[in-house]
Formats: C-alpha cells, structure tokens, sequence
C-alpha cells in the first residue's frame, strides 16, 4: 500500500509483512510515523549528519526516510525486521547505512538522534527507555511517537524517571511526540527480568523457575489460557519431535519435556526476548535435555520442512503489534498442516467466540474439542 511519504520526489510503497496476511486493509504505517517524519525535516534535525537509533519502526515507515545516514534500527520482532528489508527491497532503497539489532544485543553510542515508536508493554518501555539512557549523550535528541490515547499520565512519568525532563507535542490526526532531555544521573537497570515459580505438582513434574525478559507475553505470571493449556497435555510416545509454537517463556514446551525426557522440542516466536527466555529457562530447569531443543526466532513456522512434526502446540495471539487480526492464527494452522507428519497432532487453546474450529476444520477436515470452560476451549486436529 502506497504511502502518504515521498522522498527524492518518489513515493513509497509500504506493507505490512508477511505480505500474504488475509486483512491486506491494515497499513504498514499511522499518523505518528508522519508525524515524526514531519517534524525531522521541518527543525532540520538531519541538517549535521546525525548518528541516528530508530526504536520499534513497524515496516520501515521511518527507517525508508533516514536512509542516507547511519541508523541503528532495534526491534523485538523478527517480523518487522523482515518487514523493513522486504519493504526497502520493494521501493529500490539501499540498506548499507542499515544496522539491524535485536532487543537483547548492545547499541552502540553515542547517538545523536534517537527515535522510539512506543511498545505496547511498558515494561519494555521502561527497558528501552534504560537503553537510550546508556546510548545518549548530553546533545542528543530524543523522540518518541504513537497515538495520542496511548500516551497517558503514567507513561510520560516513565520517560521522567529513567530519562529525564520530559514534554508532548499538541496532538496531530489523532498523534503525539514526546520530547525528552537525558540526565545522566538516571540509574541504570537492563535487566527487567521477572522470574517466577510454576507449581509443578498441578501438571505431574517438578517445580519450574520461569524468567521472563521484559517483552515477553504474560511475564509476571502464568497466563490462564496458557494454564488450562498445560492441564490438556497429550500423552506423546517417546522421541518424537513436537513443536511449542509462539512459545513466549517456552513454559508449555518445557512442561512437555519434563514430563517425556526424550522428547525433541522445537520452540517457534518471533519475538527475540521470549526465545532468549525460552532458551534460559531450559538451562534453568533441564540442562541435561538442552541437546534436545531447538530455538528458533521465526515468523510461525515459515520454511520448516514439510512433514517433519508429531505434535504442535501453540496458544495463537490475536493481535499484531497495535491491530487486531487473526492472520497470524490462520498462518499458524496452515504451516502446521503442512509441516506436521501424517496422523500429527496440532493443539490449541483459544477463546470461544474466535471459532477457531471452523478454520481448523477446514483445513484438516477434522476438529475435536478437548476441553472447555466458560472463556476458553481446546481444540485437536489431526493430519
């Protein structure tokens, strides 16, 4: 979808990614990217060549307009990371001046111009936030973005206590900038790491100790649809080689594996900090099964060899960054269609009015309830 920006006198084509979503409706950008876009040029904040940080840009909306200087572009989600390229690729835009970071690598500073579209988590917020402390000097600017409802009393009460002075812009089609100045006197705390215990005595295994770093989903406590999921478990026989997909902390997976030790597990998100969690968390609690898993940053099951899984599990999201839209649950059941063996299994959990028995039903000819409650329902498929 074309959008609203131009450069060189050219304008740019944007999608979101993956690019076959069914709801082609949603753009790949709002009115803060245009609005931070806007307010660079018209202070002339690229007048001096600045090193520039660009925090949480979606598909490439800000990052297609700072091209020609030297940008650290950090995101959590691998999804967006593949978006920009596709999107850069697409409209003929060189990526040299490019450096693509995870969520848990080092930046480097000092930076000049540091931009941050704001996550929907304050608790990554606050992650970033510590992270612009570390890589700003005292002549840095700094730029935040997102929907004028989005920014509440309490989020710019974040930005004063790990950054500094803080201020907003007057709203724009529904927009807002915030404006920080960074005191370097702030204290400094990257670690943003909840842990906590899982009672294993409930599904038939040993006690869990499950961190989380701060962009993973539920990260104080055990969410209750991912509850009700572990209290569904099948029965796998030995060896087999099973999938936890979207496995934020990776708590259903490892279940899984304490309960079967010889079980090869596959762990599946797009999110850098849940697979880094996932990853400790098996070093935590099974260190001895460690050769038995495999963590993979990836958009759902995308290139994984076809008929190569016994068993999927998977609590589908619901939403991608702010849109809510379950294109990412119908990708997950085709892909697990396709890469599950012959009479492989995929399980779910989901709400109720989402019907995902329909789609399964379609796609595997075969849908059978587990369980259900009020709220949730368990679903199995079989190829």
């Amino acid at each position: 979808m074309q959008s609203p920006f131009i450069h060189n006198e050219r304008p740019i084509e944007l999608d979101r990614f993956p690019f076959a979503q069914v709801n082609r409706s949603l753009q790949a950008w709002d009115a803060s990217d245009e609005y931070i876009i806007n307010y660079i040029n018209e202070h002339e904040l690229l007048k001096t060549d600045p090193s520039i940080a660009v925090f949480n840009d979606s598909f490439g909306a800000i990052a297609v307009n700072l091209y020609e200087y030297n940008v650290q572009l950090i995101s959590d989600s691998y999804i967006s990371e593949q978006g920009i390229k596709e999107n850069f690729q697409n409209n003929f835009i060189p990526q040299e001046n490019l450096t693509y970071l995870d969520s848990v690598s080092e930046i480097n500073g000092a930076v000049d111009l540091i931009i941050l579209k704001l996550p929907k988590s304050n608790a990554y917020l606050e992650y970033q936030l510590q992270q612009i402390q570390k890589i700003a000097h005292k002549d840095s600017v700094v730029i935040a973005a997102a929907r004028a409802k989005d920014i509440h009393t309490s989020t710019l009460k974040l930005f004063e206590k790990h950054l500094g002075e803080t201020k907003t812009s007057l709203a724009v089609k529904k927009a807002r900038l915030i404006f920080a100045n960074v005191d370097a006197q702030k204290k400094r705390d990257l670690s943003m790491e909840k842990v906590w215990q899982l009672d294993g005595k409930k599904y038939g295994i040993a006690d869990l100790t499950i961190a989380n770093k701060a962009n993973v989903f539920s990260r104080d406590s055990l969410d209750i649809g991912g509850r009700y999921l572990l209290e569904q478990l099948p029965d796998v026989a030995k060896n087999r080689r099973v999938a936890d997909l979207g496995c934020g902390n990776g708590v259903i997976g490892l279940t899984m594996l304490a309960k079967n030790p010889s079980l090869e597990i596959h762990f599946y998100d797009e999110s850098y900090m849940a697979i880094a969690s996932t990853k400790q968390n098996v070093e935590t609690n099974l260190p001895e099964q460690l050769q038995q898993c495999h963590f993979h940053v990836n958009d759902c099951l995308t290139d994984v060899a076809e008929n190569s899984l016994d068993l999927i599990l998977c609590n589908p999201p619901f939403h991608q960054q702010q849109a809510v839209t379950d294109h990412i649950a119908w990708q997950m059941f085709k892909q697990s269609y396709k890469t599950l063996k012959t009479g492989g299994e995929l399980r779910i959990i989901g709400n109720q009015q989402l019907a995902y028995h329909i789609k399964l039903q379609r796609l595997f000819g075969n849908c059978k309830t587990i369980a259900s409650n009020k709220k949730f329902v368990v679903l199995s498929a079989k190829k």
